[in-house]
């Protein structure tokens, strides 16, 4: 009886919403519903779309946590001997310090460019890891008493390409700022050519130029990638139950579900935010100080 309710909680927190929706009408079963974007305060400026979605509660939420952890862990005094907090937030400023900031940024440019990287690293890792917290922020509903209310579901505003965009536009803009401001622009932009022949600038120019834009792509899509292919993974394990009506399925896909969840929660969450932090400072680096 114990393991029986065992399964089915581990099947309640890791089934999505749109699998639950669907489960009367398996042959229409889609993964990819759960990552589509319904405004649930519809908002437009002429043709720009600023709807609240989904994507954008999930955000809101992370940034209020990230704030709420900043204050807890860092501003709040301590008294007496070290606490598990104080520990925490210890860890936290020297991961941001000293893995992040000292190994990407010159120097002269930490005290000005450590917050934003700290501030990356900390806000990417709690929108990544509340994804995988079953919440009612869903689009589907179900009753209680005539009431409907949103079905518990997982998903990761980082899934979206419209966010990890945003947070990599930050970046590229701050980059190129950087180093006008440090450099002046046309120091800044000769930086961007090699020593190689003048013959082969028509060449090397296009390239120089395109690889600043690949960095753009570069990080957002990294983050993007990695963590909507996780989650479309334990949706479709979850979803083979549904799809295939076979109970036994459940015995192969919960456990297959739950190592991707494990997976994500305790590697990827973090190597993710780890990674986009590290290479914004690496990037404003590099525009302080260029090699060439």
């Amino acid at each position: 009886m114990r393991r029986l309710l065992a399964l089915l909680t581990t099947l309640a927190l890791l089934a999505p919403a749109a699998a639950l929706a669907q489960a009367e009408d398996p042959e229409k079963f889609d993964p990819s519903v759960e990552f589509e974007q319904h405004p649930w305060v519809p908002l437009e400026l002429g043709p720009i779309d600023l709807s609240i979605t989904k994507a954008v509660g999930y955000l809101i939420l992370a940034s209020l946590l990230t704030i709420l952890i900043g204050l807890v862990s860092m501003r709040v005094r301590f008294r007496g001997s070290p606490t598990r907090r104080q520990t925490v937030g210890e860890q936290i400023y020297e991961v941001a310090q000293t893995q992040v900031a000292e190994q990407g940024l010159p120097s002269k440019a930490i005290g000005r460019w450590f917050p934003y990287c700290a501030t990356l690293l900390m806000f990417i890792f709690v929108v990544n890891l509340i994804g995988f917290i079953p919440l009612p922020l869903s689009d589907e509903k179900f009753e209680v008493g005539g009431i409907e209310l949103p079905t518990l579901g997982i998903y990761a505003a980082t899934s979206s390409i419209s966010v990890t965009l945003a947070l990599a536009l930050m970046t590229f803009v701050f980059t190129h700022v950087e180093g006008i401001r440090a450099n002046g622009p046309v120091r800044y932009f000769k930086s961007w050519i090699p020593e190689v022949p003048k013959v082969m600038y028509p060449l090397i120019v296009p390239l120089e130029v395109l690889g600043q834009f690949m960095r753009l792509i570069s990080l957002s899509v990294r983050l993007f990638a990695n963590m909507l292919a996780g989650h479309m993974l334990i949706l479709t394990f979850i979803g083979l139950i549904f799809v295939l009506e076979s109970v036994a399925l459940a015995a192969l896909a919960i456990p297959a579900a739950t190592a991707f969840y494990l997976f994500e929660v305790i590697i990827v969450v973090g190597i993710q935010a780890f990674i986009f932090a590290a290479l914004s400072a690496i990037y404003i680096g590099s525009a302080i100080e260029p090699e060439h």
